[in-house]
């Protein structure tokens, strides 16, 4: 029997996507009723989200495809003050130009998973800039500050872990979670939003709005909070050795990107593949339940299908066949990562430590690629480098005019002369 019976909370509730909800009965109760609208605010702090964004857009996806109304919410205001939650330090402050320029790369990756207004759905793009950057400073402490305790506020886990670190916490970010709120209300009054979604590390910010949707308008309205995910190891999700774990193909390859999810740890194959994937949940049974080797058709899977949400389908094809015949036929493929240099450089011979650490970022650095080297963790053409003096020539190159360097078995970027 399920436990909601509201379509949105039996999805997000099956998937896994729910980790604290306020007045669970009366949230399911209105979303049985009839259409909802829930937002899920964005920062706007790079010129794209990484897989680190990808749960709250999923969750806003389910949201829309249950029959209700999504808000992907734009920070333009408050990218100006930086959210302290979970950090140690304080953001670097941004122009307006620069957020500006980060919300259009922003914009570009929801419209992949929600249908807007004006294209044939009902999700709205907000910018809490819109509100935000008019308020009259005098008037914005009169009628909302008085509503907030400083006792309550320094009580939060964001701000109460930053001063027991005796970490810094600027009059800026103190502000955050007044504004935070303010958006929920505002929102409210705008668009009768009821619902505001986000990470676990939200949940103060969240029924901070409730709260002051109660004090200032009578609203009642819900908060729901997703965990936060961690690898079985222990790790962040989003972050490799090589950084962020971008979702604009311009910053990490669709190649790079489906590699990502194929690298996924055994113990997350399932739980991933409800979160991160659209395939329907018997189905994501029967994949989380081989054992093995034959669970490596699974993460296959995963990588193809998670790919194909970002990129689209024919680029998650194109990234699962490439790796197909890199790993299988020990060809070279033209969509693996490929480095050009300079020809002339090439002929006067270029280091293998060089190549690998400084052409290709596929060590972080020379010592690195010494240690790689001991191990056998190098290769050049798929022969294992044997010694830290070797140096690439034209001699090197292949047949295809390419010279393929390999750290272990799974990541590669051919070098080419131009």
């Amino acid at each position: 029997m399920s436990a909601y019976k509201s379509d949105f909370l039996n999805v997000l509730a099956e998937r896994g996507f729910i980790h604290q909800m306020s007045e669970p009965e009366a949230l399911d109760a209105r979303a049985k009723a009839g259409k909802i609208t829930a937002y899920i605010g964005f920062d706007c702090t790079a010129a794209s989200l990484h897989v680190g964004s990808l749960l709250p857009i999923m969750m806003l996806y389910w949201l829309q495809q249950t029959g209700h109304r999504p808000i992907a919410l734009m920070g333009g205001g408050t990218t100006r003050v930086g959210d302290p939650s979970g950090k140690d330090e304080s953001r670097r402050i941004l122009t307006d130009a620069m957020i500006e320029q980060n919300l259009a790369g922003i914009r570009a990756i929801f419209s992949k998973f929600l249908k807007f207004e004006g294209a044939g759905g009902n999700a709205i793009m907000a910018n809490n800039a819109d509100w935000l950057n008019k308020l009259n400073y005098i008037d914005f402490l009169r009628d909302v500050g008085k509503h907030f305790s400083v006792n309550r506020m320094l009580a939060f886990d964001s701000v109460k872990m930053r001063l027991e670190r005796q970490q810094e916490l600027s009059f800026l970010e103190f502000n955050y979670m007044v504004l935070q709120a303010y958006d929920f209300v505002e929102l409210n009054k705008r668009t009768g939003c009821i619902l505001q979604m986000g990470g676990s590390d939200q949940w103060g910010n969240i029924v901070s709005g409730i709260d002051l949707g109660r004090r200032m308008t009578n609203a009642q309205l819900f908060a729901l909070t997703s965990p936060l995910i961690t690898t079985s190891s222990g790790a962040k999700m989003g972050k490799t050795a090589a950084g962020a774990v971008w979702l604009d193909a311009n910053l990490v390859s669709p190649y790079d990107y489906w590699q990502y999810w194929r690298n996924t740890e055994d113990g997350d194959v399932a739980r991933f593949l409800k979160l991160f994937t659209i395939l329907p949940l018997d189905e994501i049974a029967r994949l989380g339940a081989l054992q093995g080797q034959d669970l490596n058709e699974a993460k296959k899977v995963l990588a193809t299908e998670a790919t194909a949400l970002v990129h689209g389908r024919a680029a998650a094809n194109e990234a699962s066949e490439t790796s197909r015949k890199t790993f299988e036929e020990g060809l070279f493929a033209g969509a693996l990562p490929t480095v050009e240099i300079a020809r002339a450089e090439l002929e006067r011979g270029i280091g293998v430590l060089t190549a690998f650490a400084e052409k290709t970022g596929l060590v972080s650095s020379n010592g690195d690629a010494r240690r790689q080297v001991k191990a056998g963790g190098l290769k050049v053409n798929d022969v294992a480098v044997s010694g830290e003096k070797m140096m690439l020539t034209p001699k090197d190159l292949t047949t295809d005019g390419v010279i393929k360097l390999s750290l272990g078995r799974k990541k590669h970027v051919l070098l080419k002369p131009v």
